[in-house]
């Protein structure tokens, strides 16, 4: 098993480039089974999410083929509905694949998803809204049976603004019969990526960016090349990771005007940030400040990097309120990280952290993916030496994070154990 071994206290300079989206590039791959053809894409992230959706795709019959970052998907011999359990329970994203298939083979077949486990994330909002599209929703067991002869376009209300259950909607509607409308529906930048895309391949889209989107159903009829945008979140665990050790860094290949809300809690936290194009300049002179946040659906702070805020507050000049908006069961990082020494109190859905000095190099053990980044910027701030196990989990959104931290300076490796 590998592990990640972090020298900590050394400041961060230099320069790297961010890669592909994690949260963009899987929608994209499901969505590519609604057309019947080849869809290019490139900037592709070679992460292990990404890998495991690529087994998918190819049992179901589709022919990928992923050079470098650019990724063919042939669908023309799409000939299975039926998304396999092993790769099915590896992540939660196989569940984007019911609306795709609805949409190409009137059919889907999976198991309930998997993933990381921080808390309830039910399904119930992808399986209500596709039965109001005319779907016989069977659940057997462990697995769900999706089947439609013609999908048909309807008004969906969401509940709360699922990115998930919004992008299982669009895929369903582009391939149904008359208009479908979805209030309510997530306005973080990967739906608009999905837009785009789903625009590309023939499909008229209204209101995108907006909570209500209009789709126009009518089945994608184009070959196209598509680029995944760079990954907000890994810019903004490397922002944290600058943060916690000081320094100067540049990043390049940024979707910078989708991270406000990372750019207030660094700039709440002492951070010189300034954001312009795809590039971000940031430097960090003495210890992080405290701050009071809360996560929240986009333009809020991201769920996805409150596990490396509480890792920065651990050690920041004084009391830090960090308040969980999306998914209960995060703060599992803070278990591992009171073994470095942090001190962490969690009250509800609100974690309370007394920041102080260096935190202390210790064994820790990754429980999910942003966690396990977390952890890692941890060791950035810790005095001697830290060893995180669980790599599988960092990189399942990480291409190479200890590549990258290390060309920005800091002394970290990958070792077998």
């Amino acid at each position: 098993m590998s592990v990640i071994r972090v020298q900590g206290l050394q400041r961060l300079h230099g320069e790297i480039r961010i890669q592909g989206s994690k949260n963009a590039v899987l929608p994209l791959m499901a969505a590519a089974l609604l057309h019947n053809g080849t869809i290019v894409i490139t900037n592709v992230p070679r992460i292990q999410d990404v890998f495991c959706m690529l087994g998918i795709l190819e049992s179901l019959g589709c022919y990928c083929r992923l050079e470098g970052h650019s990724l063919v998907i042939d669908t023309r011999n799409l000939s299975s509905s039926q998304v396999p359990d092993i790769e099915g329970k590896q992540m939660r994203s196989s569940v984007m694949l019911l609306g795709s298939l609805l949409g190409r083979l009137h059919e889907a077949e999976t198991c309930y998803p998997g993933g990381c486990s921080i808390g309830r994330r039910p399904i119930d909002l992808h399986l209500s809204a596709l039965g109001q599209m005319g779907a016989d929703i069977r659940p057997e067991g462990e697995r769900i049976r999706v089947s439609a002869g013609q999908l048909r376009g309807a008004d969906i209300r969401l509940s709360f603004p699922s990115v998930g259950a919004t992008e299982n909607i669009l895929m369903a509607a582009a391939a149904a019969s008359g208009t479908t409308r979805i209030y309510g529906a997530a306005r973080e930048p990967e739906i608009e990526v999905l837009c785009r895309f789903l625009e590309a391949l023939g499909t008229e889209i209204d209101g995108v960016g907006s909570s209500l989107l209009v789709v126009h159903g009518k089945r994608p009829l184009k070959d196209v090349e598509f680029a995944v945008p760079g990954d907000r979140i890994v810019a903004g665990t490397y922002l944290g990771a600058l943060l916690a050790a000081g320094g100067d860094i540049v990043l390049s290949g940024v979707p910078t005007e989708h991270m406000g809300g990372t750019f207030v809690a660094a700039r709440m936290m002492g951070c010189e940030v300034d954001g312009h194009g795809e590039e971000i300049h940031a430097s960090m002179g003495g210890r992080p400040l405290p701050v009071s946040l809360c996560t929240g659906p986009y333009p809020e702070f991201p769920t996805d990097l409150q596990s490396v805020m509480l890792a920065v507050a651990s050690v920041a000049e004084g009391v830090s309120k960090i308040r969980e908006n999306v998914f209960e069961g995060r703060f599992g990082t803070a278990e591992e990280l009171q073994k470095m020494g942090a001190d962490i109190s969690i009250e509800g859905g609100t974690a309370l952290v007394a920041g102080g000095g260096p935190l202390a190099g210790s064994e820790v053990c990754a429980r999910d993916l942003r966690g396990g980044a977390a952890l890692v910027v941890a060791g950035l701030a810790a005095e001697g030496e830290s060893r995180i196990h669980g790599c599988s989990y960092i990189s399942r959104g990480y291409e190479d994070i200890s590549r990258d931290l290390a060309a920005l300076g800091a002394e970290v490796s990958v070792k077998e154990d």
